[in-house]
């Protein structure tokens, strides 16, 4: 098999990800690391500096808002939360893979036949 089958790059799925993470309840990065890695696009837990970056992305175009913590013990954390126009984005990017969920299968579906 091809070295590249399949090497399709699954960093382009973090926004999503940290997105779908974010509906689900506010959250701060360490947190989010670990959450997004059970979607399954991306191989182990995502690489900090990677979500980090994305998260300040989001947060300077109003996709999600970031506040600081400072309860309980330890240093004070920044806290995430999805912003209406984040699930906006959200339900875009919904939306893109469905159809390219039903492209995929309509091109398997055809392999599948011609055997």
């Amino acid at each position: 098999m091809s070295k590249n089958v399949g090497s399709g790059k699954p960093q382009r799925y973090i926004q999503p990800s940290l997105l779908m993470a974010l509906s689900m309840g506010s959250s701060y990065g360490y947190e989010l690391i670990q959450t997004i890695g059970e979607y399954g696009f991306l191989r182990g837990d995502a690489p900090p500096g990677m979500v980090y970056r994305h998260l300040r992305q989001m947060d300077e175009e109003g996709l999600v808002l970031s506040r600081w913590d400072s309860r309980g013990d330890g240093p004070a954390k920044r806290v995430y939360s999805i912003t209406p126009e984040g699930r906006e984005i959200l339900e875009a990017w919904v939306l893109h893979m469905e159809r390219q969920r039903d492209a995929l299968d309509g091109f398997i579906l055809r392999y599948r036949r011609k055997k």
